[in-house]
């Protein structure tokens, strides 16, 4: 029996590689979390800034807080079973009429986690629709293996690689639209994207990116993980902290050591980097 989820979602998620939307906190407890990345944006500028927006739940309490609600872990378990690790976190900031992207790709194309069984939850802290740039799915995608993805390094493509899907119907693709306070989920393996912010308010989400359920593994890289819930042990885990207390040294250094690890494992046979 799942514990947050209705069967009929359940089945929606496998059938299409994504659900949405799905209550998780009030308008309001969005905005104060909203509230406190600004704060800490102003505060630790070289910490959360456009190129350095990767895990940062490691170093700022608020954001782990975000990353062990009930609720969302709920929904995962619903999806995934009761025994999960976190692999890591991104925030997803688009600026007022800016023109950011993110073009259709698969979050599994180049992670390096084997089986493509893990589960993104994606938070709205502001407002995530048509006019701000919110994420579009391709319903059913992740039933088809990793396609061929074209690594543009376009400017305005907030991806590591810009990487790209040539080839998408987007007549049959999905907005998930999503008020403060709610999240979708997605698979993997599904086919999506976002376009520019064309309001005058920023779109901040929270994507925690992903849940991996027990025999995951991390193939590419060191095998870092954060434990959740259950047990996920496995004999070459590297267990990571939560965070004390915001930018405490300790939290500092899991933070760069899971940082330098994606940068291995994100760009491995890459031509080139970006500075995130």
């Amino acid at each position: 029996m799942p514990k947050i989820l209705t069967q009929q979602q359940v089945e929606q998620y496998r059938q299409q590689g994504f659900l949405s939307p799905i209550d998780v906190m009030s308008e309001e407890e969005a905005s104060r979390y909203a509230q406190q990345l600004q704060a800490a944006e102003v505060e630790y500028p070289q910490e959360l800034n456009a190129e350095n927006r990767n895990n940062p739940h490691l170093a700022f309490g608020f954001l782990d807080q975000l990353a062990h609600h009930p609720v969302i872990l709920d929904a995962v378990e619903d999806l995934i079973g009761p025994d999960f690790a976190l692999w890591g976190s991104v925030l997803f900031i688009k600026e007022p009429e800016t023109r950011h992207y993110v073009s259709w790709h698969q979050d599994a194309t180049y992670v390096g986690i084997s089986p493509h069984d893990y589960v993104t939850p994606w938070l709205a802290l502001t407002p995530s629709d048509r006019e701000t740039g919110c994420m579009s799915m391709i319903p059913g995608s992740h039933r088809d293996d990793i396609q061929p993805h074209l690594e543009t390094f376009h400017d305005d493509n907030i991806l590591t690689r810009g990487q790209a899907i040539q080839e998408v119907d987007e007549s049959v693709a999905v907005d998930l639209i999503l008020r403060p306070g709610q999240m979708s989920l997605h698979h993997c393996r599904v086919i999506h994207g976002s376009q520019p912010n064309r309001s005058k308010q920023r779109r901040v989400g929270f994507a925690l990116q992903g849940y991996v359920p027990a025999g995951g593994r991390q193939y590419l890289g060191a095998n870092y993980w954060l434990p959740i819930r259950g047990n996920f042990m496995q004999a070459d885990f590297i267990e990571l902290e939560r965070p004390a207390s915001d930018m405490d040294p300790q939290a500092l250094g899991e933070r760069r050591k899971a940082n330098q690890n994606w940068a291995d494992i994100l760009y491995q046979g890459a031509g080139r980097k970006r500075a995130y």
